[in-house]
């Protein structure tokens, strides 16, 4: 059938009559106040979107695999256009530990290593006694040719591509990492993935840069000559949006200001003597993935399409424009609580970057916020990518959500407000000069403080957290790798010992003198025997001016409640019992039921046990109950229309029996009547514009949890 002639019969309703239709449903609601959305990024959603919204949009038309490269970088129907890296971060401090663990996975669907490396690795140190309490730290801990062969025994890395974080300096791993291939026979030229510098991203995380600026931009700058020469598959720039994130950054600012990061590197690249067409296919993209699907889908889009059109303002070809993306289910929406919804959580926010069409992908395991991933949350998170490419069949189509109106009209919003901050920050003086400034730092904080408000006032919902909490639940105490900083300080002596140290001393002499070629130098020293510290000294001396920042929290949107249960469960360690809330019910079930349920949950999130009876028919024997409890805080629970007559005999008989109770009510009577329940003994009341994190908090205090 003609599909002009297939809906004739129907009229097309205008948007003015589909939103008369709608107001009618309201019965007199704010059409603006409950239908259309504010989002962090300033974006107002819409509940309904049409295809007028989208016939003035650039790049509505474009296509797979063509710039601007919104729709994803390769052509719909070959064979690797839909196809991502399943990159598992692999978090173990021991070298023999990661080799385990890399094989298995490898064999079980990972497709990519993903390295993650602890403080000292990523500063350049050796595990010394000036830097133990970095070494394990949060990741892999490396000095030595000896390390890599023991971490990729068995492992053929012309085949397997590896992502990592190299730190604000890369040339020290690196130069381990091929000085390892040569040494296992390996051919360096199939060396794919990245090993990335991101010296912005260490600026912003640790408020300092070891070394001047100018010598993080040097040593980016010759490994990135070093690998478009001898590895060209092999990206040397990294630009992350994690740091920023992680912070409680929205979507606007984690992409604006990892474009300006982009755009500072470039530019520095230049200045010394690279071209734009050597650069650009040496830079990965990072992103934290969050939980807004569409948001996020949009922001990984958006991406895409603004990068292209910076590097063609730089005269770069439509290869160099082409955004190479790694993407992390974010650590900020994880939690400690109830850690199996974190599941749901990974499960989603892959999605969001598997549609918006990344390259690579880590899902965070469950238990992230909780403990290095053991080989069951490991399996769980691996096979959601895999589940999402073989059963969902999402690799099977290009840029799943492109042509919806939604999402189109969302991406270019986005992208508008995106660029508009790329330019303030510009307008600074570019990234670096706007970090020391504490301009992106600032915002971010706003940012982050709004959402904590809304955490704290359940307007945002964290299932198990502040919302929907398992009452019998034990959290599970948080832990961290473990390492024996003796034993690596051991295993660096013995390496040092192993080898002719006069002969790794001249050619590091040599290396710090000369700087033509310096990466095929120290790969050198590293075969003869130097470690990622000796090199670091070398390549980076210490005297060098450095370069300070204000640092951004790092934390998660759940802490604050965590802490509250965790306060508790250390309350009934100490005390035996909970702390203890009673639930006064007065009246008929229909009566106080809603009330008594949105207490019981109200507490429950804080860690209170909630005692609950049956209904009590009078004042004096709701009294007595409440006394004989021995609860510090009790809650009046009924309607509003029985509360003037049962408050004030029920306060005066609560109070007069335990004047030190905490006594509260269950609604919000106005303020007139509220000043006469106070008269009586009322302290205050609970309902669901409540500050629930600070009241939970205060009253904590009062009764001694906190303590």
């Amino acid at each position: 059938m003609n599909k002009d002639t297939l809906f004739k019969e129907f009229s097309v309703p205008t948007y003015d009559q589909w939103r008369e239709a709608a107001e009618k449903t309201l019965k007199g609601a704010s059409f603006d106040a409950k239908l259309l959305t504010k989002t962090y990024e300033g974006i107002t959603l819409q509940p309904i979107y049409r295809q007028e919204d989208v016939v003035k949009l650039v790049h509505i038309h474009a296509e797979p695999g063509c710039a601007p490269y919104l729709r994803g970088t390769n052509t719909a129907g070959s064979p690797e256009a839909q196809s991502w890296e399943v990159a598992q971060e692999i978090l173990t401090a021991d070298a023999a530990a990661f080799n385990e663990i890399a094989r298995g996975d490898l064999e079980r669907g990972q497709t990519m290593l993903n390295l993650v490396f602890d403080q000292a690795t990523r500063s350049g140190r050796n595990p010394e006694k000036t830097a133990l309490e970095t070494v394990g730290d949060e990741g892999l801990s490396i000095f030595s040719l000896e390390d890599l062969a023991t971490a990729f025994a068995d492992i053929n890395l012309e085949e397997v591509p590896v992502y990592a974080y190299a730190g604000p300096h890369n040339m020290p791993i690196l130069s381990l990492l091929v000085a390892h291939l040569k040494a296992a026979g390996r051919d360096v030229s199939k060396l794919r993935g990245c090993v990335g510098a991101d010296p912005f991203a260490a600026l912003v995380t640790e408020g300092t840069l070891p070394g001047s600026k100018s010598a993080a931009f040097d040593g980016m700058a010759q490994a990135t000559q070093w690998a478009a020469k001898h590895a060209p598959q092999l990206k040397t720039i990294l630009v992350q949006g994690h740091p920023y994130h992680d912070a409680g950054a929205h979507s606007v600012q984690e992409l604006a200001y990892a474009l300006a990061t982009g755009v500072e590197y470039v530019q520095a690249m230049l200045e010394r003597g690279l071209s734009i067409e050597d650069i650009a296919p040496r830079m990965q993209f990072a992103f934290s993935v969050g939980s807004h699907v569409f948001m996020e889908i949009a922001k990984i889009r958006a991406a895409r399409m603004l990068w292209a059109a910076i590097m063609d303002s730089y005269g770069g070809s439509e290869a160099a424009q082409k955004m190479t993306i790694h993407a992390r289910t974010s650590a900020w929406t994880k939690t400690v609580l109830d850690p199996n919804v974190n599941m749901l959580r990974a499960t989603t926010e892959a999605f969001s970057a598997v549609v918006a069409g990344v390259d690579s992908l880590h899902v965070s395991a469950f238990d992230e916020a909780i403990r290095p991933a053991n080989e069951f949350s490991r399996r769980i998170a691996r096979n959601t990518q895999i589940i999402l490419e073989k059963e969902a069949h999402l690799a099977k189509v290009a840029d799943p959500a492109g042509g919806s109106w939604y999402v189109e009209k969302l991406t270019d919003e986005l992208a508008e407000k995106v660029w508009e901050l790329f330019l303030q920050v510009e307008e600074q003086g570019g990234m670096r000069k706007a970090l020391e400034s504490g301009i992106p730092q600032s915002q971010i904080e706003e940012v982050a403080v709004k959402k904590a408000a809304n955490v704290a006032q359940r307007k945002t919902r964290v299932v198990g957290t502040n919302m929907y909490a398992n009452a019998l639940e034990h959290p599970e105490a948080v832990s961290k790798l473990a390492v024996e900083p003796e034993t690596r300080l051991a295993a660096l002596e013995a390496y040092l010992a192993k080898h002719d140290r006069n002969k790794v001393s001249s050619m590091l002499e040599a290396l710090s003198v000369e700087q033509d070629e310096r990466m095929e130098k120290a790969i050198q020293a590293v075969l003869a025997g130097a470690t990622l510290g000796e090199l670091t000294k070398v390549l980076l001396p210490e005297d060098q001016e450095r370069t300070c920042a204000k640092p951004l929290r790092r934390h998660r949107l759940a802490e604050p409640f965590e802490t509250l249960r965790q306060r508790a469960v250390q309350y009934e360690a100490k005390t035996g019992h909970k702390p203890k809330v009673f639930l006064v019910n007065m009246g008929p079930v229909s009566k106080h039921k809603a009330r008594a349920d949105f207490a019981a949950e109200f507490f429950t999130v804080g860690g209170f046990e909630v005692l609950r009876s049956d209904p009590f028919a009078s004042s004096d024997e709701a009294a007595l109950a409440v006394i004989a409890s021995k609860a510090p805080i009790a809650v009046i629970c009924s309607d509003d229309g029985s509360y003037p007559e049962i408050v004030p005999a029920l306060a005066q008989a609560i109070k007069r029996g335990n004047p030190e109770m905490t006594l509260l009510l269950a609604g919000l009577p106005d303020e007139e009547q509220f000043a006469s329940y106070k008269n009586v003994g009322l302290d205050d009341c609970i309902h669901i514009r409540t500050n629930c994190y600070q009241v939970l908090r205060d009253l904590s205090e009062r009764i001694g949890v906190m303590s």
